[in-house]
């Protein structure tokens, strides 16, 4: 046998195995198996009570995908039992299936990733993700809109690195209680490490017309900026939701630079869930938070919800009331005092010169994401198939057929 057979063999052996562990029947029968009663909390509609949780969870690999169901399915039953319509998770949960590589356990203790990648031979990180994309995107599909469908809610399923073609991503779903997906965002701004990694970045910013009100889902770093929430502001967004997973020592100030900055510069709603722990010699640290303009709050802070903590699980929840922020957009003048005539004048030509003078590394604006292609390794996606990756709503993935609480 021809020496470089073998490793393929075992690629290709392991693939399958990933497949079978993959297969959404166990996951819907775990599901199934948790009892859960659909609840009432989108039964009445009040634009002045919208109930909204942000989820802090502490990352921990698994080695199963039943596994990774129960650490999810746990703090959604938690904020469902409070009355929250809309729940959100964090950035990077897909990083828990990582876990399903074989030795993943030995690995996890490395001190860095390139130590750990040094054990694997000459591996880089998006090999990896690319490699393990088809099933954690299966796992992760199948898991969120069947629990939003069990539950009766929206979920915002966090974020998740995943690959279009050759391509790597980091793509944020949000799912409505029937289970069908509602919309998707793909990173915008990415992290200089993640740009190393090899991810790109996506090229849109949507706003998504729910029941519950106009819903912007950009992904952590997207709020560093503020052009992100003008913008999806001006498209019609009052909720912005913002996983995160900041991998840095916890700093308050740091934390505030993001939404709640933005949301003091425009007059909307942030929802932050935050992904906490270590992991291959990274610290992940955030506060679970739920933001508002200052003088939408009780104590003038900006706060109307925050995690106790910044390193442990939590959910909080607050209570949003969308009629009280279009009065205090009318009593301020949003989007009124905005200045497009200035704004068309001077940033349009500063952000020309931007093109011309080259990007960051990472922020290429790729190709737009065909609607319906397929992940690396498999054909054509279908109606029951993973949603794909493009931001923009597309027939195929938005007409896909409810989720089924019961085994398939």
């Amino acid at each position: 046998m021809a020496r470089g057979l073998w490793p393929i063999l075992q690629q290709q052996a392991f693939r399958l195995v990933l497949r079978w562990t993959a297969r959404r029947g166990p996951l819907r029968r775990t599901i199934a198996a948790m009892g859960i009663r659909r609840s009432a909390n989108l039964h009445k509609l009040d634009p002045a009570r919208v109930r909204v949780a942000a989820v802090q969870l502490e990352l921990s690999p698994v080695q199963r995908p039943e596994e990774f169901v129960r650490w999810v399915a746990d703090p959604l039953a938690r904020a469902v039992a409070e009355g929250a319509q809309l729940v959100a998770f964090p950035e990077d949960v897909g990083l828990a299936l990582l876990g399903l590589l074989p030795g993943f356990d030995r690995l996890a203790q490395a001190p860095s990733a390139e130590a750990a990648l040094a054990e694997l031979g000459d591996v880089a990180v998006a090999d990896v993700l690319r490699f393990l994309g088809p099933a954690v995107a299966r796992i992760h599909h199948t898991t969120f809109a069947t629990l939003a469908r069990a539950h009766g809610v929206f979920v915002h399923a966090g974020s998740v690195m995943l690959p279009q073609g050759r391509d790597l991503y980091n793509v944020g779903f949000l799912y409505g209680p029937d289970g069908r997906l509602v919309g998707r965002h793909a990173k915008v701004h990415l992290l200089p490490l993640e740009a190393e990694w090899g991810l790109c970045s996506g090229d849109a910013l949507e706003v998504y017309d729910t029941l519950l009100g106009k819903i912007g889902i950009p992904v952590c770093m997207d709020a560093t900026y503020f052009e992100t929430f003008r913008l999806l502001a001006l498209k019609g967004a009052e909720i912005v939701v913002v996983p995160i997973a900041n991998p840095e020592p916890y700093n308050e100030w740091h934390a505030r630079r993001g939404t709640w900055a933005r949301v003091q510069e425009t007059p909307v709603y942030g929802i932050v869930p935050a992904l906490v722990g270590r992991l291959l010699g990274f610290e992940l640290t955030g506060r679970a938070a739920v933001y508002a303009p200052l003088a939408l709050t009780p104590a003038g802070d900006g706060v109307l919800a925050q995690a106790r903590t910044w390193d442990r699980a939590e959910v909080v929840w607050a209570d949003l009331d969308l009629v009280r922020l279009r009065e205090y957009r009318q009593r301020v003048a949003f989007p009124a005092y905005l200045r497009p005539d200035l704004y068309t004048r001077y940033l349009e030509p500063a952000y020309r010169r931007l093109l011309g003078g080259g990007a960051a590394p990472g922020s290429e604006v790729r190709p737009p994401l065909r609607a319906g292609a397929a992940p690396l390794g498999r054909g054509p996606a279908s109606s029951r198939d993973e949603p794909a990756l493009t931001n923009r709503p597309s027939p195929t993935a938005l007409d896909e057929p409810p989720v089924r609480n019961h085994p398939g």
